[in-house]
């Protein structure tokens, strides 16, 4: 089976662990504020502050801002539950705008026609490693002044006119063992405000600034020192691995590009692909539908997955939440229905790739 993705760690991510383990310094650490920088300087940013996970990012991120109870968080609708639970669990109310069909990124139309008197956040998700339109997002949060909080927790490294995803607001990443960067668990949560990293900072560490000052209260959203000893190589190497992405991406919609009945992503203009996900849309086109699709690829030993199968709030603990304002999204909810995304990670190997394009093609009929 070629699996939907890898986690592999190479000799200097062992290294740097039991140099770690045999320094005693296990917890936060200076192996910590050495992800941070050289983080920082991948994303380019002035200051990251890392986290327990990625969750815990986009809870500290809306924590930083102050939300009032009645305050709403717009975001997208298809994503990972984790969006939505930080909001609620920041005490704010989420509400959603549709997503654009061809970058499954939150409409910056829809995102305008959703703010409200109430509105205190814009959160776009910059999804698959396709980052959301933030030359239209940004703008509009400016204009009604509203806080920017991007959960690009799939696209480290990606770009939108040349600035990376998680530069415009406060980004939130996470490094979860799928992830392009990984440290099994952990987050991270980048900005250009130094107040805003201060706050975080002793946010993450229960409110203090010094040991027994309490400035606030606080949590423990500490990443420990094993943990940051796992990513930091990956950095040295994330630009080689984001290429291989790229190049198999281009080899798997060069070899499915006549295939009736699929639309293929694209990275659009202005804008670059980490290609966390490869993620076609089976359409009316096709002779079979999408989860015969799956079905047929798993035979031929093609691994695959929808993310998402429902819209974030079409679940039952949802559906009658008090603080989950469910407007419709008939593009996300179409999304839903037809999605499947190919392996792309960039330990595939040439016939792997060869294998995913043919079982493919059989599983669609073409």
């Amino acid at each position: 089976m070629i699996p939907i993705s890898v986690v592999k760690l190479d000799e200097a991510a062992e290294r740097l662990a039991v140099e770690v383990i045999r320094s005693g310094v296990i917890a936060q650490g200076p192996m910590v504020a050495r992800l941070e920088r050289e983080f920082a300087d991948l994303v380019g940013v002035e200051h990251a502050v890392a986290v327990n996970n990625g969750t815990t990012a986009l809870v500290a991120a809306l924590q930083v801002l102050d939300l009032q109870p009645g305050d709403e968080v717009v975001t997208s609708p298809f994503t990972f539950v984790a969006t939505l639970n930080a909001i609620l669990e920041a005490g704010a109310t989420a509400r959603f705008a549709d997503i654009r069909e061809d970058d499954f990124c939150v409409d910056p139309q829809a995102l305008a026609a959703a703010v409200g008197p109430r509105t205190r956040v814009l959160m776009p998700v910059h999804l698959y490693g396709q980052p959301a339109d933030m030359d239209a997002i940004a703008p509009l949060a400016e204009r009604h002044g509203l806080g920017l909080v991007e959960d690009t927790a799939q696209s480290l490294g990606a770009t939108i006119s040349g600035r990376g995803a998680g530069s415009f607001g406060l980004g939130t990443f996470s490094l979860y063992a799928t992830k392009n960067l990984t440290t099994g668990e952990g987050g991270m949560i980048t900005t250009n405000d130094a107040g805003l990293a201060d706050r975080l900072r002793v946010l993450r560490n229960q409110g203090m600034r010094q040991r027994y000052q309490y400035e606030v209260a606080g949590h423990n959203y500490r990443l420990t020192d094993l943990q940051a000893a796992l990513g930091i190589p990956q950095i040295a190497a994330y630009g080689e691995n984001v290429k291989r992405r790229k190049d198999n991406a281009a080899r798997l919609s060069a070899g499915l590009a006549d295939v009736p009945g699929l639309r293929l992503p694209a990275e659009l203009p202005g804008r670059s692909h980490v290609w966390h996900q490869y993620t076609v849309l089976v359409t009316d086109e096709a002779p079979v539908g999408r989860d015969e699709v799956i079905a047929r690829l798993t035979e031929r030993g093609v691994g695959c997955g929808i993310y998402y199968p429902k819209t974030v709030y079409d679940y039952d603990c949802y559906r009658d939440h008090p603080r989950v304002v469910a407007d419709p999204a008939p593009v996300a909810e179409d999304v839903v229905r037809r999605c499947v995304s190919l392996p792309v990670h960039h330990h595939l190997s040439d016939s792997d790739l060869d294998q995913v394009v043919e079982a493919v093609r059989a599983a669609v009929g073409a």
